[in-house]
């Protein structure tokens, strides 16, 4: 019942947003408008009309709304939030190449210095689009700061909007009837509401709700499992196989990053844990943090729902450092005292990065219910496992024979490159795509 129901909230919600995008223009095939105009010259219109639909609306994607996130996979929005951000871009040139080709003495109007304003909105939105588009698809390449890349997104995104409906107001022909005035104002009402709740509510609130460093515990493979508890609040209640973003600065500097829960969802303590792998600036920094040290926690995020499938078949299937939230469901199976039998494919480089090597060796003794299959890309001389990489082939092996009859749930985490190539494997395997959950760690 539970899936049938996200399922339902998942669709209304699509519609919602395809509803949004269109609304004006089918507000304008229903309702009076002024007389058409070339056809051409219309066209342009409408495809400036969802533009600057699609460019307020792009907030909502990323804007980690918690009744959005529970019914989509994050590394989805954040996929929808790129390939949306290029088609703005893309009709936002098209809209005035229609218009020279329609009349090119139009052209005349790209001289900044003697168009008139409503024009100079128009260039100066579209070559905000273009420092946000450059700036994201290339901040690693630049080296830009996560945090200074987040002020640049945001400037530029107020710019793109508010130069880009000045603009609209300024044309004023079909924006001179009244209720496409009032569409357009309670659009960037809700566009405006949104930002204000990222940059402002959420960061408040979690000052509000601070959490401090309980312990740091290390791990096998360069990694370190931080936890953390409640400090003057009650924290708050996760599934195993959800991710938090945490940050030990100020929310407002956003200087965030996301991390998956480790520990069991059923403590009883109020701890929570991440588990986290020497990667980066950030993550080299964890083993120093102390007992008491602040941290904010956002969270928890993550459409995979234990309850929901505790009593299936499950494949968990992790590489690296994907084995946290791996941890974090076995640890509340073992809580719960599950009887059902559960897979565990894990791909390391080698023994030695194994992160939770000695934890799964004690949970498969203890729990006669879990098969640990370790997959080595460098195995050393004596080994008799699996070798190479987590492919169709090794699931195969060790996958019941009538594996296609079980209807298992596969739980995969990694990184997006990992993720792709098993869930290619699968497909090949003939698993349906929805009984595949995934949480890559590229989103950002």
């Amino acid at each position: 019942m539970g899936i049938l129901k996200n399922a339902f909230y998942a669709k209304l919600w699509l519609f919602l947003y395809i509803l949004l995008i269109f609304l004006p223009l089918a507000l304008l095939i229903i309702f009076p408008r002024p007389p058409a105009r070339e056809p051409l010259r219309d066209f342009s219109v409408a495809l400036g009309f969802i533009t600057m639909s699609l460019l307020g609306l792009q907030t909502i994607p990323t804007s980690r709304l918690k009744f959005i996130t529970q019914y989509f996979p994050m590394e989805k929005l954040y996929s929808v939030h790129h390939k949306m951000s290029i088609l703005t871009f893309v009709l936002a040139v098209v809209h005035p190449v229609l218009l020279f080709i329609n009349n090119p003495e139009t052209l005349r109007l790209l001289n900044f210095a003697t168009a008139p304003w409503r024009v100079r909105a128009a260039l100066i939105s579209l070559l905000a689009m273009v420092v946000l588009i450059v700036t994201s698809v290339w901040r690693e390449t630049i080296k830009m700061r996560y945090d200074v890349w987040r002020w640049v997104h945001d400037a530029m995104t107020l710019i793109a909007v508010g130069m880009g409906l000045f603009h609209m107001f300024r044309v004023n022909y079909y924006m001179s009837l009244t209720y496409q005035r009032v569409l357009w104002l309670g659009l960037t009402a809700i566009w405006v509401a949104v930002i204000l709740y990222i940059r402002v509510a959420r960061p408040i609130n979690m000052i509000k709700n601070p959490w401090v460093v309980d312990h740091v515990k290390e791990e096998f493979g360069d990694s370190w499992s931080l936890y953390v508890r409640p400090e003057g609040h009650q924290g708050f209640k996760f599934q195993a196989g959800q991710f938090a973003w945490i940050t030990v600065e100020s929310p407002f500097i956003f200087r965030e990053n996301p991390f998956s829960f480790s520990t069991s969802s059923d403590r009883e303590d109020n701890l929570i844990g991440f588990t986290i792998k020497e990667l980066g600036d950030f993550t080299s920094t964890i083993k120093d943090l102390k007992p008491g040290d602040p941290i904010y926690v956002d969270g928890p995020y993550g459409t995979f729902n234990l309850d929901e499938h505790y009593d299936e078949n499950l494949v968990l299937i992790a590489g690296g450092i994907g084995s946290a939230p791996v941890l974090s469901i076995l640890r509340t199976m073992r809580d719960r005292g599950r009887k059902s039998p559960v897979m565990f494919f894990y791909g390391n480089p080698t023994w030695d990065t194994i992160i939770f090597r000695d934890e799964l060796e004690e949970l498969e003794k203890e729990m006669d219910w879990l098969t640990v299959v370790h997959v080595l890309e460098q195995p050393p001389e004596d080994w008799e496992g699996e070798k190479g990489y987590i492919s169709a082939y090794v699931l195969a092996r060790h996958l019941p024979a009538d594996y296609k009859q079980w209807e298992f749930i596969f739980f995969l985490c990694g990184p997006m490159l990992m993720i792709e190539a098993v869930e290619g494997a699968l497909m090949g395997l003939e698993i349906k795509q929805t009984q595949i959950f995934s949480e890559k760690y590229e989103m950002a």
